[in-house]
């Protein structure tokens, strides 16, 4: 994935006509290099925080058409989807970017991963605090076979599941969501799916179908905050 971007970004720079020398305006001073640096680094790092906000299909669309005007099509190729899905994946990612983040509440890989720590750590009140109180895990065929509950509901309920579990689980994104998954000797076994709302966990499906297991995309887990804790 990288190298088909890295490649189609050359392209499009090697077709960029030049500007003429004569059309250039100097100015009449030159910039400060310390105020470019920090206005660059300062750049930097508002659109890192953007990107953050994008599952990594959705950055890849998002990217590819809005920056350097690519084709659904086009993108479709490179994700290995149908250009309606590439257009949704974009279009997606626009409305994110363009609303602004939510200052008092956590993102929803905040929340997954603080959950994952609190099931670790056993720390039974945490696991309350971020369920919703009609939260409830479901599981597909898939995922009983292996061992998984069909079904729990209730904050309580879950919360007792979960206490003192997912030692084995890691960070991935599930589609396009931050979720976890259960790996055995480097192998996912089953995926945590998680659906997050208001800074609160009100559902988690185990799911274990091999089609979605491969598409698992490991996540960074070492940028995780303690969700209510700051």
């Amino acid at each position: 994935m990288t190298t088909v971007t890295v490649r189609l970004c050359l392209d499009r720079l090697r077709r960029r006509v030049p500007t003429p020398e004569a059309d250039i305006e100097l100015p009449d001073t030159a910039p400060d290099p310390a105020d470019e640096m920090e206005s660059a680094e300062t750049l930097g790092v508002a659109l890192q925080a953007v990107i953050d906000r994008l599952g990594p299909r959705e950055r890849v669309a998002f990217v590819l058409h809005d920056s350097f005007g690519f084709e659904f099509a086009t993108i479709a190729e490179v994700l290995d989807t149908t250009p309606p899905a590439a257009r949704t994946l974009a279009s997606r990612a626009r409305a994110k970017v363009r609303r602004p983040a939510v200052e008092d509440g956590p993102a929803d890989w905040e929340v997954v991963d603080a959950f994952l720590a609190a099931a670790r750590h056993g720390e039974f009140e945490r696991l309350l605090e971020l369920l919703a109180p009609d939260a409830a895990v479901g599981a597909d065929r898939a995922a009983v076979l292996v061992g998984t509950p069909h079904r729990i509901d209730g904050r309580e309920q879950v919360a007792t599941f979960f206490n003192g579990a997912a030692a084995s689980a890691l960070p991935v994104f599930v589609g396009d969501r931050p979720g976890a998954a259960w790996f055995d000797r480097g192998t996912p076994r089953v995926a945590f799916d998680f659906v997050v709302s208001g800074g609160v966990v009100h559902r988690i499906d185990f799911r274990a179908e091999p089609a979605l297991l491969g598409r698992l995309v490991r996540r960074a887990g070492d940028r995780r905050r303690e969700v209510g804790r700051r």
